[in-house]
């Protein structure tokens, strides 16, 4: 008789260091930036207890930023709800490219929680893992990711306008910095993967130039070159199931 097979599921103590580890350059990058986020939500009337739960419930830049911005405004709930989905539709898309790397017979408060806090790094870090996403490694990015998001934040709002604005500007670099560490390393063993990244720093480009493209929100602009560059790569480049297999 076979013995049990491990669900991947299960608690994995190592796949949980490695998330810890991997999310500590992730959790210094959202500090910095969530304390521009903060002062933003300053301008709002948000304190610093209901900004640290914003961000913490959240956890999405250019979402809270849109939300603060049109609190500011006086709009609607109806408007900060439909400018809050637009701002965050991408995240649908990587939940959507998550839930293929899932076990099927994952319980569905592990879905929940995984989904509660995808963001760009997290999102980059984790589908970068070969094999079938371990919920351990992403519960271990989250706890030393997430608690500096909303922690910033509050700090943000504390501090006010008392940072420079060169400060918190050279202190967002960080971001771009994180995301270079998630795309160089697979770009390296791949020359399909570096030629897709090229390519997308040149259409991106294109789309901020472009008469029709430019005039819309730089989160719909991503969204749809996400969405040709996948399925351009999923028809030309397809992986399958037996190469995903040896990858793991």
């Amino acid at each position: 008789m076979k013995p049990a097979k491990a669900s991947s599921f299960a608690f994995d103590r190592r796949a949980f260091a490695e998330g810890l580890r991997d999310g500590v350059p992730i959790g210094l990058g959202y500090f910095a930036v969530a304390v521009s986020l903060g002062i933003a939500a300053r301008h709002a009337g948000v304190s610093p207890l209901q900004g640290f739960i914003a961000s913490w419930l959240t956890t999405a830049s250019a979402g809270e930023h849109a939300v603060f911005t049109s609190m500011i405004a006086q709009a609607t709930y109806l408007e900060i709800a439909v400018i809050t989905l637009i701002a965050n539709a991408r995240y649908l898309l990587m939940s959507c490219a998550l839930s293929q790397r899932m076990d099927p017979d994952m319980p569905f408060w592990h879905r929940l929680i995984i989904g509660l806090h995808v963001t760009d790094e997290i999102f980059g870090v984790t589908i970068a893992r070969p094999g079938t996403l371990v919920p351990s490694y992403s519960y271990g990015t989250m706890i030393t990711a997430v608690p500096p998001w909303a922690i910033g934040t509050a700090l943000g709002i504390i501090l006010g306008n008392a940072l420079p604005a060169r400060i918190v500007s050279a202190l967002s670099v960080a971001l771009y910095g994180m995301f270079l560490a998630i795309i160089i390393p697979p770009s390296r063993k791949s020359r399909v993967i570096a030629a897709l990244v090229l390519a997308s720093f040149a259409l991106s480009y294109a789309a901020g130039r472009l008469p029709l493209v430019s005039s819309l929100s730089g989160g719909t602009r991503t969204i749809i070159l996400t969405v040709i560059l996948s399925a351009a790569a999923a028809i030309l480049f397809p992986v399958h199931d037996d190469e995903q297999k040896e990858g793991a």
